[in-house]
């Protein structure tokens, strides 16, 4: 008998349809029995078909934002050609090792035209190039320079938001909490909204139970992406990483967590959201049935990526407002 469920046999049938035609489109996309660059190639493939489509934004322009280790590329879509915005910065998913502008495009636009904010999505640098923290410091200084230049961006320094999915849910949270306790410039942050992301658990119910090929989140699969980002096991303990260690007690703004019920790592935002709640943080938890890790990207097919990205961006609608109706009474 199986040690795992049968995923396959209880993923709904929009959730089918979508792993199908990932697998027609590169079947390959999530094999870690083949280098990493192999490996981005047949994810890059992949993802071309899950971007076409979706909202036209008013504007798109590709930059570049200052770090400590180096320039980083950056790609701001804004919806409207109002003079200044509110901002969400968006982080990629890709277990540290996959993904770019392009490969997460149609979430991007997509959160600017629900949202009504300009979208920054960060193309910070994959590893095993770059081993942790650069990739989290390209992140954090990216969001401070860009608060630095709100005139020349077109934002509103006040109404700036951190997103993420997946591995980037990871750089997002650890993002603001890295803000908030090295470099004091957390304050104003007007929510946070996080994608089945990885927050620091080794072990649960859902990892033992749940992950296979069409997801590439076996045991296997997850040691192997932590293998390629870090560059020491010491390094996994730190408090930008192993994010549930941390302390969600002071100036954790409000936060939506959505995860996925066939999801390996669904139990990191369970507990990640009985943490905040716990700390007296406003948040907001979703668990959409019958899907797996990185639904978000199949919103050609699935209602669940529509609604979750619909939802995400009502929640960060009413918390921008009541930042910014803040700042203004003061």
């Amino acid at each position: 008998m199986g040690r795992k469920l049968d995923v396959p046999a209880l993923w709904s049938e929009q959730m089918g349809a979508a792993v199908a035609k990932q697998r027609e489109l590169a079947a390959d996309a999530y094999s870690t029995d083949q280098s990493f660059a192999q490996m981005r190639e047949a994810y890059n493939r992949e993802r071309a078909f899950w971007n076409e489509g979706g909202p036209a934004p008013a504007s798109t322009r590709n930059g570049t934002l200052p770090t400590r280790h180096g320039r980083v590329p950056v790609r701001m879509h804004r919806p409207s050609d109002a003079p200044r915005l509110p901002v969400i910065v968006y982080i990629h998913g890709g277990g540290w090792v996959l993904g770019n502008l392009d490969t997460h495009d149609r979430i991007t636009r997509t959160l600017a035209a629900e949202t009504g904010a300009a979208v920054l999505a960060v193309d910070y640098t994959l590893s095993p190039e770059a081993r942790f923290p650069q990739a989290l410091e390209e992140c954090v200084d990216a969001i401070r320079a860009l608060r630095e230049s709100c005139d020349e961006w077109g934002i509103d320094p006040a109404g700036v938001s951190i997103a993420g999915d997946s591995g980037g849910a990871n750089l997002a949270l650890g993002a603001f909490l890295h803000l908030r306790d090295e470099e004091r410039a957390a304050d104003g942050i007007a929510c946070l909204l996080l994608f089945y992301g990885s927050y620091g658990m080794r072990d649960s119910t859902s990892m033992r139970l749940l992950g296979g090929p069409w997801d590439g989140l076996t045991e296997e699969d997850y040691a192997w992406y932590r293998g390629l980002y870090f560059e020491n096991e010491a390094d996994q303990s730190s408090p930008y990483f192993d994010l549930l260690a941390g302390d969600f007690s002071l100036g954790v703004p409000a936060c939506y967590v959505a995860a996925a019920e066939f999801d390996p790592l669904r139990d990191d935002s369970r507990t990640l959201t009985t943490m905040l709640k716990l700390a007296g943080v406003d948040v907001r938890y979703e668990e959409f049935p019958g899907v797996i890790h990185g639904f978000l990207h199949h919103s050609r097919l699935l209602d669940s990526a529509r609604e979750a990205l619909a939802h995400a961006a009502e929640f960060h609608r009413s918390h921008a407002r009541a930042i910014a109706t803040t700042t203004t009474n003061d």
